[in-house]
């Protein structure tokens, strides 16, 4: 699956279950190691953890597996490696103390 449609259905994963503030950010001028970061919220640990079991099974039923999945059990903060494509899922508090989103805008400007 190219890069851009796994990363609506990611997308599509996310908002099928109510994850908030989803954030879609284009990494291909910044990295090598993917092309797209997609950063959301859940309102708790559980809710969290669905969200990132939801990406997996929507990407597993169009033949696509992650490379990895990291974080299922504490269910702050889960990574889904998908290659091209990383989807961050964490609680709100998570999310605002690492500010990826700040800081993947930092690196571009200093681009």
């Amino acid at each position: 699956m190219q890069a851009e449609a796994l990363k609506e259905l990611v997308v599509a994963a996310l908002e099928e279950i109510k994850g908030v503030n989803i954030v879609t950010l284009d990494v291909r001028q910044l990295t090598d190691v993917m092309d797209y970061l997609v950063i959301a919220s859940g309102t708790s640990n559980r809710h969290v953890k669905s969200l990132a079991d939801n990406v997996c099974m929507a990407a597993k039923k169009e033949g696509v597996r992650p490379l990895g999945v990291e974080g299922e059990n504490p269910g702050e903060w889960v990574l889904v490696d998908f290659g091209d494509v990383v989807a961050h899922v964490m609680l709100p508090a998570t999310r605002d103390f690492y500010d990826l989103e700040r800081l993947w805008v930092d690196i571009r400007q200093e681009s």
